[in-house]
């Protein structure tokens, strides 16, 4: 099914249900981002408590921080 069909066939359903649509999708969509994010911090976890070469710039987290302009 295509987009424009999705769309034309949404735009025909009371306005309740089309926000309705609109809500499932938008949870649907951040759900699929969570788990995104949460497998890439399992892929790269042990790498980062391993590796500090990673994680070296994390000393100056503390540094106060002045943009240059």
């Amino acid at each position: 099914m295509t987009t424009a069909l999705l769309v034309r066939e949404i735009s025909k359903l009371p306005w309740a249900e089309r926000l309705l649509v609109v809500e499932k999708t938008l949870k649907s969509i951040r759900q699929d981002k969570q788990r995104s994010l949460t497998q890439a911090v399992d892929a790269l976890y042990d790498d980062y408590r391993s590796d500090h070469e990673l994680t070296a710039f994390t000393a100056l987290d503390a540094e106060p921080f002045y943009e240059a302009r």
